[in-house]
């Protein structure tokens, strides 16, 4: 009962959310061209979406996902060159000084704290959400406050700039809609990656939530058909990413 309730619970959020939208976009045909090409039009939103982020404000891989509510994970780089990004040279700087060599599966239990090895204890992130969160803090995206709970106080990181989150939502809802491509060798890594972490992590589905429910379901699908690729058989295919398929292979075994 409970499920059901939860699942009716959402529906009413995807009808309400989506309604708005159709009503928003259908009044946007009405004032735009019927004569405009639908592929040019896409390759226009993409660069304003692509604008809409300054310098500032452009999010990390680890930054969307945690936008979308990622649980402490880390994601695997195999250069070892600076990035820029502190947590992510911090784990690329674990990485370079190991010997000998771990494992991808290895690493991601390491740097997110899930081994019991006493004596690698070391090699684990810290605070990975919080420093995460100031990051955001820090390019207008969430803001710090205090929250009293009787006998303490807890910092909270509300959002702020919804603007942002709704562009990633968007970018999300069309890499299985309407830019669906049915091949994930021909779709933009990043997003691909965004796509299988946020769905390790339980929280992909915050971004199908304003859809219909025809919209919802081929979009779940389109997912489960990423999800049931077989991340050895995919690596082995020509000018793959291996490390973004070993990495696959971590989060869905």
């Amino acid at each position: 009962m409970t499920s059901l309730t939860q699942r009716s619970s959402g529906l009413v959020q995807r009808r309400t959310e989506a309604s708005r939208s159709a009503a928003a976009a259908a009044a946007d045909k009405e004032r735009g061209s019927g004569d405009e090409d639908l592929e040019t039009r896409r390759g226009e939103e993409q660069d304003e979406d692509d604008k809409g982020d300054s310098k500032e404000t452009r999010l990390t891989l680890m930054e969307e996902v945690l936008l979308l509510g990622l649980k402490d994970r880390e994601v695997i780089c195999k250069s070892d060159a600076p990035t820029g990004d502190v947590l992510l040279d911090e784990a690329l700087k674990h990485i370079k000084e190991t010997q000998p060599p771990e494992t991808v599966q290895s690493w991601i239990e390491l740097l997110s704290g899930e081994t019991w090895n006493p004596l690698k204890l070391h090699y684990q992130l810290r605070n990975v959400r919080e420093r995460l969160a100031k990051n955001l803090v820090e390019k207008g995206v969430l803001t710090t406050e205090k929250q009293n709970f009787l006998l303490f106080d807890m910092t909270t990181h509300p959002l702020t700039n919804n603007n942002i989150k709704q562009r990633l939502i968007k970018k999300v809802q069309e890499a299985v809609l309407e830019k669906w491509v049915n091949d994930p060798h021909r779709m933009d890594k990043r997003l691909l990656a965004l796509i299988f972490l946020a769905h390790s992590s339980d929280v992909l589905e915050n971004a199908f939530a304003p859809l219909l429910d025809d919209q919802y379901d081929l979009a779940m699908k389109r997912v489960r058909q990423l999800l049931d690729l077989d991340p050895e058989v995919e690596s082995m295919k020509t000018n793959t990413n291996e490390v973004l398929w070993a990495v696959v292979a971590a989060f869905t075994k």
